[in-house]
This record gives structure tokens, sequence and C-alpha cells, in this order.
């Protein structure tokens, strides 16, 4: 899973291929270079940014935030003050 993830400073960039309104809020796993997410929001007016977003900090337990990607499936995202082995760690036991 470490692919997905990049280190900046304290830390963790994770790039997403979200799947808005899906049947159910789940942490799939890689789909290529990227972690593939299903939420249960709609696209519209940021619903799936935030769903995903909530659904990530819940996994790893710190604050995520969106930093690219608010229109697109393919997004990235910040994950605060974690480091890359840490969240990996985190969204493996979340996805199992």
């Amino acid at each position: 899973m470490l692919i997905a993830l990049t280190s900046d400073n304290d830390d963790t960039l994770l790039r997403i291929k979200a799947v808005p309104g899906a049947s159910r809020d789940q942490i799939s796993g890689l789909l290529g270079d990227r972690l593939k997410i299903h939420v249960v929001a709609p696209p519209e007016g940021g619903k799936a940014n935030k769903a995903i977003c909530q659904l990530l900090s819940e996994a790893t337990g710190h604050r995520v935030t969106l930093e690219s990607g608010h229109a697109t499936a393919m997004k990235r995202c910040r994950v605060h003050g974690s480091r890359p082995a840490a969240v990996a760690s985190a969204l493996l036991a979340a996805s199992s």
C-alpha cells in the first residue's frame, strides 16, 4: 500500500481513486498507484469529498483534508500528523 503514500514533513499524502454513490463506505485497496475508496455520498456539492475525508480520518485516527481533485475521481488527501508507515498500517487494518 505504500505506493499510494508519500511523506510530506510530519504528514502523509495519499493518492486516491474515489467512487462516489456506492452501496457502502469502504476502503477497497489499491488500484494502480492509488487507494480506491467507495463512499455512499453523491459527488454533488462536495458531499463525496467530505465522506472520503471522514472515512480516512476514522481509519487513521488523524485529521484528513483534501489537497487536490475536488471535482475529479483522482484525488490527493493529506493525513495530518501521521507518517506513511502508520497510515498504511491503519488503512490495511480498516480494509480487512
